[in-house]
């Protein structure tokens, strides 16, 4: 497990913290003196005191108070977690379109951040590296899709070597990025370039196809992948290792 800690950071270098933790897709936990407002079905406020704030890959979100197990506040998965300065405060905010309703929290100190590569759940992470990854996919293609058909490794292209190049059963060229744990938008982005590669090495009208192969994604990733016509393959674990759900994907 990764883990990023920050101990009484500026507002500024905890937004930069919790931004790139986002993309990550890694949980967020946040210690400190804040505000809690709520809008929704209801309206709910909560002064200046002392909270941790918990935020999930999969959208969720709680404030806790140092007394019960219950949070005094939350947000179910599925949410947008986005985070800004503003006024001299760090404001961490939940927002769910449907309903419409938002969890804001305005920090004005922070004691401590913390963001962590967590799998676990429902979520799916491959045992081993890349390189693992890779061999399993030489040795199993139809882990990419039936009638896929692997025809080189780490192809140079003008964004980079490409994981795995091959072809589908209609023999479109199709680029597998591997990703071993739960990846974010940066990884969806590192698959569009190389797919633009390819086109531009391809013949005019030519259907180039980029699949990210990784345990899950965040709905951003997801987002971006939609948006560039490319798409997202669960990889399950390597024959022998469990896992709680083989068929999970938290994004």
């Amino acid at each position: 497990m990764t883990a990023t800690t920050l101990h009484e950071p500026a507002h500024r270098e905890a937004l930069w913290e919790l931004e790139a933790a986002f993309d990550r897709g890694d949980l967020v936990t946040l210690f400190g003196t804040c505000t809690v407002e709520y809008d929704g079905r209801a309206a709910s406020s909560l002064g200046p005191g002392a909270r941790l704030l918990v935020l999930k890959p999969d959208g969720s979100a709680l404030v806790h108070t140092d007394e019960g197990r219950t949070p005094v506040n939350w947000q179910p998965p599925g949410c947008e977690h986005r985070a800004a300065v503003r006024d001299g405060r760090l404001r961490v905010r939940s927002v769910r379109t449907s309903p419409a309703e938002t969890l804001d929290v305005r920090f004005s100190a922070v004691d401590q951040l913390a963001a962590y590569g967590v799998t676990g759940g429902r979520s799916v992470e491959v045992v081993g590296s890349e390189a693992d990854l890779k061999r399993r996919v030489l040795d199993d293609p139809e882990l990419v899709e039936p009638g896929f058909e692997p025809l080189a490794t780490e192809r140079a292209s003008d964004a980079g070597p490409i994981d795995v190049f091959g072809r589908d059963a209609e023999g479109r060229p199709v680029v597998v990025e591997l990703k071993r744990r739960r990846v974010g938008p940066d990884a969806a982005g590192q698959l569009a370039r190389y797919v633009n590669a390819v086109e531009r090495e391809e013949p005019d009208g030519t259907e180039v196809r980029g699949v990210l192969l990784a345990p899950s994604i965040t709905d951003r990733a997801r987002d971006l992948l939609d948006d560039e016509g490319l798409e997202h393959v669960a990889a399950g674990p390597p024959e022998g290792d469990a896992a709680d759900d083989p068929a999970g994907d938290d994004a």
